[in-house]
């Protein structure tokens, strides 16, 4: 998270107006809720995990063992369960 001065950024009425609340402090501004993206959409986590289930529910329809897939993705045998039992995740991907 980068600092900027509040002086730079802000007008002086507005300025002024925190200052009666805050003085010399750091403050942390959120971003707005719309601004923020989905888990994994700028890293690509989220295309990692929907591909790696489409993988599994490929490999399940195939004959794979739930056990065997939870052994292949380290993962628990539940979640392995919850991912190829789902039709389609919520992300788009099948």
């Amino acid at each position: 998270m980068k600092q900027i001065k509040a002086a730079a950024v802000l007008p002086e009425s507005l300025l002024m107006e925190i200052q009666k609340y805050v003085q010399g402090e750091t403050i942390y501004i959120p971003k707005p809720k719309e601004a923020y993206g989905k888990w994994g959409s700028q890293s690509g986590g989220r295309k990692a995990v929907d591909e790696r289930n489409a993988q599994m529910r490929r490999a399940f329809k195939r004959g794979r063992a739930i056990s065997q897939l939870a052994s292949d993705y380290h993962l628990s045998v539940e979640t392995v369960k919850k991912i190829v039992y789902t039709k389609t995740s919520k992300h788009g991907s099948s």
